[in-house]
């Protein structure tokens, strides 16, 4: 009887947390497809000697990281309608506004651990590289980004970690993820145990990246 009672509607919270931690995974994984790659891409642009193009790329990074990640999702999702000509304005689905606000926000991120990575190696390596004949693109690619990825292990990962928790801000637009929807099943029942498993599932989602990073880094360790 008792599991009829309790194991019942437990089950019902497991299936409907289980679907808010599929839409958390969805969010941290395609913000890291477009926010890795889009933060070394502005890494180096930070880096060009050219002022045209690291001045507005500085201004993006500051404002991206001097601003609340919230405010930015705010700010994608009503400006296309709020803020152009009424001509002009259109409205995004609440998923890819998250997607877009989370992707360029931790671009930014990536980009000032990317350029610290590659500032860190030393100018001879360059030099070396041209004097073995390797071309710019060679000496960059096959020398010099091996290396910084093992020196930026350590704080893309606490990048990374950070993604998993801060998913939970996408319930401002009224996306249920899994933080959304334990919060309204704690409220339904008025219990804590919701939010309880939804604490486990984060857990268990920084503990697995935690292990990936470990592994990546014991990978990488013949570059000491």
């Amino acid at each position: 009887m008792f599991l009829f009672e309790h194991g019942a509607p437990l089950l019902k919270q497991l299936s409907l947390l289980g679907a808010g931690a599929l839409t958390t995974l969805r969010i941290f994984f395609l913000t890291l497809l477009f926010s890795l790659p889009l933060g070394l891409l502005i890494a180096l642009a930070r880096m060009a000697p050219q002022k045209w193009l690291n001045a507005p790329v500085k201004l993006f990074i500051l404002v991206m990281r001097g601003t609340p990640l919230i405010l930015q999702l705010i700010f994608f999702y009503f400006a296309p309608f709020y803020m152009l000509p009424e001509g002009l304005r259109f409205n995004i689905s609440r998923f890819p506004t998250a997607i877009i606000a989370f992707s360029l926000n931790y671009a930014a991120y990536f980009a000032e651990i990317y350029r610290g990575g590659i500032e860190s190696i030393p100018q001879g390596q360059y030099e070396a590289a041209a004097v073995l004949g390797f071309t710019k693109s060679q000496t960059f690619f096959r020398i010099i980004l091996p290396q910084v990825i093992k020196r930026i292990l350590p704080p893309i990962s606490n990048e990374v970690i950070t993604l998993v928790k801060d998913s939970a801000l996408v319930q401002v637009l009224g996306i249920s993820e899994l933080f959304r929807v334990a919060k309204n099943e704690a409220s339904r029942v008025f219990s804590t145990t919701p939010l309880f498993i939804a604490g486990l599932f984060y857990l268990i989602m920084n503990w697995i990246v935690t292990k990936l990073f470990e592994a990546a880094e014991r990978k990488l360790s013949y570059y000491r």
